[in-house]
Formats: structure tokens, sequence, C-alpha cells
């Protein structure tokens, strides 16, 4: 099994082929998700800044990652970029954003990943589509599945104010995004 706290470094990158260029000032849908704290989060009506990273699926270290994931452009780092936001997230409320993580995994997966990773955020599930598809999110398949490519909003007051695409490495994700909201203050 492959050690996913580490990302290899010969990953390739990904490219920004403009998929996300409609998503800056698109107002969010009033579509409730599930969460991994219990609670159903409606990110449209979530007041203030949020910082909602985006990604393919967390993987579990007693299972074998997809096929040729390390071959798939930003496909390979979403525990990294998990541990990067948990570790800079008092640094990220402090700069006015909450923080979710969301990708297509079933909620029951994402709790064992969030206590598995200690997040102190939680993780949406977006299990049925109707967040991507609403927001027509960037999407890749592998092994019969469809999964979020990376990218990284803050949205303010329901809208997206900015967007990170693409997100590479995704272990300095959070960093980034501090970096942004510390240069934009609300």
């Amino acid at each position: 099994m492959s050690d996913l706290t580490r990302l290899p470094g010969s990953l390739p990158a990904p490219l920004d082929d403009g998929s996300c260029a409609h998503l800056p000032g698109l107002e969010v849908p009033p579509l409730p998700l599930p969460a991994t704290d219990g609670s159903q989060v409606d990110l449209a009506s979530l007041p203030g800044r949020t910082a909602l990273y985006i990604y393919p699926r967390t993987g579990r270290p007693d299972e074998a990652l997809p096929t040729d994931w390390d071959l798939i452009p930003g496909a390979r780092g979403c525990t990294p970029q998990s541990c990067a936001f948990r570790d800079h997230h008092a640094e990220l409320r402090g700069a006015g954003a909450r923080v979710f993580g969301l990708s297509t995994q079933a909620t029951a997966f994402q709790q064992e990943a969030a206590r598995r990773l200690h997040l102190p955020f939680p993780l949406l599930s977006d299990a049925q589509g109707r967040f991507t598809a609403a927001l027509r999110l960037p999407t890749f398949e592998v092994d019969g599945q469809t999964l979020l490519r990376r990218v990284t909003l803050v949205l303010r007051d329901g809208a997206v104010e900015h967007v990170f695409f693409p997100v590479f490495p995704p272990d300095r994700n959070a960093a980034d995004v501090l970096a942004w909201l510390v240069a934009h203050p609300a």
C-alpha cells in the first residue's frame, strides 16, 4: 500500500483547461449537503467567507489506489490537502473563513477519514452529484467512478468570490488560500 500522507515527487501537474472559468461570481444553489458532523450544510445560506476545497477522493491506508492514480494529473494528494487545511484551520478561521472539504464520497466513508485525519471541520458529501451538476464542476472518470477534479472556492455570502484552479501541489493549497484571504480582507 502507498503512504497517503506523502506526495510522490513525479506527479504530473494539472493544466488550466478553462473548466472553472465560469465559476467566479456564480451564486451557489441552495442545496443542503450531508456533513460528517451529522448536520446538513447549505453553502448558499452561509454568511461571510467559506473556503471550500473540492477533492477527488480520500484514500484509506488499507485500500489500493485507483488504477494509474499517480498518472492522472491532479488526482493524488487528497490526504495531504486535507491535513494542510487541518493544520492551517485556526489561521483560516482567524482570516475570517470557515472551512469545508467536499467530494462525491458517501458520508460514512468521509466520517472515517475525518476521524482518522483529526479534521476540525466537516467534510461534505455530494454523492448524488447535484452540487457538482449545479456548479458544472469539472470531473474525471476512473475505475467506473465519476470523481471531482481538485478545485478550491472561496465563497462570500453564497457566491463564488475566488477560484483556485488548478490546485497543485495539493499540500500547499491551504497556505495559498490563507495568503489570498490575508491579502483580500473582508
